[in-house]
């Protein structure tokens, strides 16, 4: 049975004061970009970097001591798999934890650390489910999903209480969907606590599994995201009842705008957001038009990204706004020619980050060269002012395209 608005209240009450009461802050900036009136709840700020401690916390503190001496079993891509271990250890539950082989270091590690046993096994979340189901039997260990339960959906339910308690104005909340947990308890107590609130649910492009068994389509399944958290071919049997009931739609985000999302949270609001903890934003950012003059939240639900990661996002950011380009160059192979290319670089105050010659693999004549520059810039104009220059003293130039 689903959760009522009363079990989401009770579970407020009961993991309150071990799980962070996190802020729900309007963002002037992404206000001012989007026309619409945005804001964040910053579920990226609990202990753990995501939102999953409410909905584990919830479900352990529920447990019978029989239960807890037998220890408890988890599958998930990081977040739950943190919450699990971090509230397990604190309860002194033993934990162990299933994740899919692609799972990125940083969670395996950070969940090691809270003293969880960590088995890693096949390339998705599914793999990791269909093994820890087994274990469970083997073992006589304690499941605990990481959606599609009515504990952990209750536990999520709380985020949506503390958001229209801080904005009571909100007139929309969007909300990342992989398993639906989160949308679920958010969709309960938002619908029942304030009727007129709309709910969209957001999926990443290459993940759309919820919205394929609502919406009745049969968009292809899979793909490496930037939203592992999110990336669920299977979603919960309870949680697509409830999306089925209470979540006015759901959409789809690119990659792209993912990336895009992840970048422009550490650029205006300085702080760290994983791709799956992004879709909501990224969702806004990309039909501007939909939200327009509307009071719009979404929740920042994990901040677990691998750091050479996210920097790879921050320099594409850089690249698709035109402050870091790659500019192919042919030229005449004589001496002078690679200064002359300089020159016209520091006259457009472009600097120079990498060059490369090619003299063999290319389709010039045998005295010629492709001369290949990534340099970076205060602006896209820049970069415009130096290949303007650089084609006004005779040369080819060619930009390389990320997209």
């Amino acid at each position: 049975m689903p959760p009522t608005i009363d079990d989401i209240r009770t579970a407020a009450e009961r993991i309150e004061g071990a799980v962070l009461r996190s802020p729900t802050l309007k963002s002037r900036t992404l206000s001012e970009i989007t026309g619409a009136e945005v804001y964040l709840k910053f579920e990226n700020l609990q202990f753990t970097a995501a939102y999953k401690e409410r909905g584990a916390l919830n479900k352990l503190l529920q447990l019978s001591e029989d239960e807890r001496r037998r220890g408890v079993i988890a599958a998930s891509a990081g977040n739950h798999a943190q919450a699990v271990a971090y509230h397990g250890k604190r309860l002194g539950i033993p934990v162990t934890i299933v994740m899919p082989t692609p799972t990125p270091m940083v969670k395996v590690m950070q969940t090691e650390e809270h003293g969880a046993r960590v088995l890693l096994h096949g390339e998705r979340f599914d793999d990791a489910y269909a093994l820890a189901r087994e274990m469970e039997a083997t073992e006589g260990l304690v499941f605990v999903h990481p959606f599609d339960d009515p504990a952990i959906i209750a536990g999520t339910g709380t985020i949506a209480l503390e958001m229209l308690d801080d904005a009571p104005e909100l007139e929309v909340l969007v909300v990342p969907i992989g398993g639906g947990g989160l949308v679920s308890g958010m969709a309960i107590a938002s619908k029942t606590v304030r009727p007129d609130v709309q709910v969209i649910g957001v999926e990443a492009e290459l993940y759309p599994s919820m919205k394929n068994i609502i919406d009745g389509t049969e968009t292809a399944i899979g793909g490496d995201t930037l939203a592992e958290g999110i990336a669920v071919k299977e979603p919960g049997e309870l949680t697509r009842r409830i999306i089925r009931e209470r979540v006015d739609r759901i959409e789809l985000v690119s990659e792209r705008d993912i990336e895009h999302a992840v970048a422009l949270l550490v650029a205006i609001e300085k702080t760290v957001v994983e791709g799956a903890g992004a879709a909501g934003l990224a969702r806004i950012l990309a039909s501007p038009d939909e939200f327009r003059g509307r009071k719009v939240g979404t929740v920042l639900c994990g901040g677990n990204i691998d750091t050479h990661l996210l920097a790879n996002v921050l320099i594409r950011e850089l690249v698709r706004c035109g402050r870091i380009a790659r500019l192919r160059i042919a030229a005449q192979d004589r001496p002078g020619a690679l200064a002359a290319i300089t020159a016209k670089f520091f006259e457009a105050g472009v600097n120079i980050i990498e060059t490369n010659h090619h003299r063999i693999f290319t389709r010039l004549p045998a005295k010629d060269t492709v001369i290949e520059v990534e340099c970076e810039a205060r602006d896209a104009q820049a970069i415009d002012a130096l290949v303007a220059k650089l084609e006004a003293a005779g040369f080819q130039v060619e930009r390389a395209a990320l997209d």
